[in-house]
């Protein structure tokens, strides 16, 4: 099985994740975020997989997140409101989304990333 990342092309931190793994010859499968964005059912698995609150998964700097007035919402709507939200568009999403097995790493942090691959 190999991992799937979710990433936007303009995104600088998806494009030293993918530059990573290739640098570290993993092979992986590449979905595109905003054509492809995470659906309510995955987003509530992944959530749950991750750790994480369900508020880590949003892009806190992307424009949608600031136009919407999230910083605010966030702290307000339930968890099942806010994973609509995620999975109405694939930008309000954080990236790159990271899944293996049974693991889901949010963002890019090198140190995790070599954690969960030199097992």
């Amino acid at each position: 099985m190999k991992p799937t990342i979710l990433c936007y092309t303009k995104c600088g931190t998806c494009q030293k994740a993918e530059k990573w793994l290739k640098a570290n010859k993993i092979v992986y499968t590449y979905r595109p975020i905003k054509e492809e964005n995470p659906t309510k059912e995955e987003l509530t698995v992944w959530i749950k997989k991750s750790g994480l609150l369900v508020s880590k998964f949003f892009n806190t700097s992307g424009l949608l997140y600031k136009e919407k007035n999230m910083k605010d919402k966030v702290k307000t709507l339930s968890e099942n409101e806010l994973i609509n939200i995620l999975a109405s568009n694939g930008l309000m999403v954080k990236r790159p989304i990271l899944w293996f097995g049974d693991k889901v790493l949010v963002g890019f942090k090198e140190e995790e990333w070599e954690d969960l691959f030199s097992k």
